[in-house]
């Protein structure tokens, strides 16, 4: 286990992504988007995952940020609470999952009436992909990827230890941001239910993708 005591440079920030914990749209395997769906018994399971994880890294936590759907919220509360400290947690929509518009509540794996096999997975795999009435992962790149810059950035210039909970979605459309990844890179990014992605910040901007510090146990990945 990787420990991050010496994480002190005085323009350095710790940027700590995690996607919330099994909902029960995960479970039913449905696309959730905006679906506002409660974390299952494995989802609070794999939120003190994280909490353990952050522990057993000697990670200290000085303010966190999810989305205003209460699987991410919850996820961050419990990890909060699992801590035992008072850190500040920010809710903001602008951190939400993609909006999959026609196909939300739809189950991924049977057919969508009236809609072909291939534009299906056109929408869900293509960055500029957009489902009727929903966002593509474009869409979502620049809404999260304002609010990081509006919100989150000035925390880790500060050289502080910031969490941020929220989706699959939301969470690749910001590393592609992050770590400049191409249109066809982003395609094959997955992030397990109650996975962890830590960046190290300079002067607020991300220097480097830090070890691994998630759970023995892996966490489940729900194909988006």
């Amino acid at each position: 286990m990787v420990r991050f005591e010496d994480h002190s440079h005085p323009n350095g920030g710790l940027l700590l992504l995690a996607r919330h914990g099994e909902s029960e749209g995960n479970a039913r395997n449905i696309f959730t988007g905006r679906l506002d769906l409660p974390l299952t018994k494995r989802g609070r399971r794999e939120a003190l995952d994280i909490a353990a994880s952050l522990r057993k890294s000697a990670i200290t936590l000085d303010i966190a940020f999810s989305s205003v759907l209460q699987r991410a919220r919850e996820t961050a509360e419990i990890i909060i609470a699992s801590l035992g400290r008072d850190i500040q947690l920010i809710s903001n929509l602008a951190l939400n999952e993609r909006d999959y518009g026609i196909l939300t509540g739809h189950h991924k794996d049977l057919p969508v009436q009236g809609v072909e096999a291939q534009q299906v997975r056109r929408w869900r795999r293509s960055f500029t992909g957009r489902p009727s009435d929903g966002e593509s992962l474009m869409d979502t790149q620049i809404r999260v990827g304002a609010y990081y810059d509006s919100s989150i950035t000035p925390q880790l210039v500060d050289g502080r230890s910031v969490l941020v909970v929220a989706h699959g979605n939301s969470l690749r459309a910001l590393i592609k941001k992050l770590e400049y990844l191409t249109a066809s890179e982003i395609e094959g990014l997955e992030i397990g239910t109650g996975e962890i992605i830590a960046f190290e910040t300079c002067r607020g901007a991300v220097s480097k993708r830090l070890p691994d510090i998630n759970p023995t146990e892996r966490s489940r990945i729900f194909t988006l």
